[in-house]
């Protein structure tokens, strides 16, 4: 039977290179797409984004959360102290950018490019973009961060 600590951990390390790897890879093609700005592929980076971020970056999200407090119960960790406290601030602060600030932007520029189709990309969904860019940017340094405190464990 294999060890429950070690099923859990790979849970968790699955987690996050499904989540660090979509957003990584999600903001880099959205960047060229954007750059590219022909409504079609606009419209096409939009709907992936919407896809991937459900198919991925939740799952990320789940396995993380899940794989991380498994092996915390499993290998008898205090949840409240350390490094392992201030990876799950990291954690909760990136959460709440993303819930806050730019899955909102996302949905209102998923629904701005269902309608402009084969038109002019609107200046709306620029600001959008540049925004959606700008937190994204934000909400990965505290998730580096908990990589961080994850693999070091400081203190």
């Amino acid at each position: 039977m294999p060890d429950t600590y070690l099923v859990w951990k790979f849970l968790h390390i699955t987690g996050v290179v499904m989540l660090m790897g979509n957003i990584t890879v999600t903001a880099i093609w959205k960047f060229f797409a954007d750059r590219d700005g022909r409504p079609a592929v606009l419209a096409f980076a939009q709907k992936l984004i919407t896809y991937t971020d459900w198919s991925m970056t939740v799952w990320g999200v789940v396995l993380t959360m899940a794989g991380g407090y498994g092996m915390a119960i499993a290998g008898q960790f205090d949840l409240f102290s350390g490094w392992l406290l201030w990876a799950q601030i990291c954690f909760i602060a990136a959460g709440l950018i993303w819930m806050g600030l730019i899955v909102p932007i996302q949905i209102r520029s998923a629904r701005l490019a269902r309608d402009f189709g084969g038109g002019p990309v609107p200046e709306s969904y620029k600001a959008l973009s540049r925004k959606w860019i700008f937190w994204g940017l934000i909400s990965t340094v505290p998730l580096v961060a908990a990589l961080w405190l994850m693999i070091a464990r400081p203190g």
